[in-house]
């Protein structure tokens, strides 16, 4: 093929030799078209060749830009009037003219989403907060009936009460005149006696020491009220710390005297 331009001259006899193709392997992917002038044939030792006289101009090679272009007018474009407002295919309408319908409708939406997310969420820690609820054995333990009348004067009786021990302590009317002479200056944890008793004679306790949950023993101790064996707490006939590492009183739970002779604790 012949990419050059050459015009013809005295020297165009000296252009056969490059007129001359070269063999190779690689194909052309188009034929190579030559415009010339009339042609003068000549003989050469390997072939026949047709040598151009005139204007020699290329039309397509290797080097030859052979790309057509075309419009694309042809492509076809989907129609998507079906799924728009006639508001917005009219060209003559204002699309402000339905903004505040499309508006109320948009909160519509976003007002319902939120109610049925609000009440969703509510269900869930509703239900989430009843299964962490007592079950049904301890609702029965949590208010226990006791007799008072079973309990002699003197004497303290141990229940059990929400997995916890309940000392009930049927209180002298000795006991009852030295704890409430007590100063409050000689108590860690001041409180006093009247507080703690809502009848003089019935002293309601927890059983728990205050100092690492041990189990006190009731009418023990150097003031014969209650005495934790454990580190060596000492408690009063009021439950109040007097000696020992227990840092406060033991505590009084929530109790009523419903009829006479019967205490509800809980």
């Amino acid at each position: 093929m012949i990419a050059a331009v050459a015009k013809s001259s005295t020297v165009a006899p000296l252009l056969r030799g490059v007129s001359q193709s070269v063999p190779t392997t690689v194909k052309s992917l188009a034929p190579a078209v030559v415009l010339s002038q009339p042609q003068v044939v000549l003989v050469t030792p390997d072939r026949l060749k047709a040598v151009p006289t005139g204007d020699v101009r290329g039309r397509s090679g290797p080097c030859i830009s052979t790309q057509v272009r075309f419009a694309h007018t042809d492509i076809a474009v989907p129609d998507f009037s079906h799924y728009r407002r006639s508001s917005s295919i009219d060209p003559k309408s204002k699309a402000k003219d339905n903004e505040e319908n499309r508006k109320s409708f948009s909160y519509l939406v976003v007002a319902g989403g939120a109610i049925a997310s609000a009440y969703g969420a509510k269900t869930v820690v509703t239900q989430f907060i009843t299964s962490m609820s007592a079950s049904a054995d301890v609702l029965a333990m949590a208010s226990i009936e006791i007799k008072l009348g079973d309990i002699p004067e003197g004497k303290s009786v141990t229940f059990k009460w929400r997995g916890k021990p309940l000392f009930i302590r049927h209180r002298t009317n000795e006991e009852i005149e030295n704890e409430r002479k007590t100063a409050l200056s000689e108590l860690r944890d001041p409180e006093k006696d009247e507080d703690r008793v809502q009848k003089s004679e019935w002293l309601v306790l927890i059983g728990v020491c205050t100092h690492l949950g041990c189990v006190p023993i009731a009418n023990a101790g150097d003031y014969g009220g209650y005495y934790c064996p454990c580190h060596g707490s000492h408690y009063d006939n009021s439950g109040r710390i007097r000696k020992g590492p227990a840092p406060l009183n033991l505590e009084v739970p929530p109790y009523k005297f419903a009829d006479e002779g019967l205490l509800v604790v809980g």
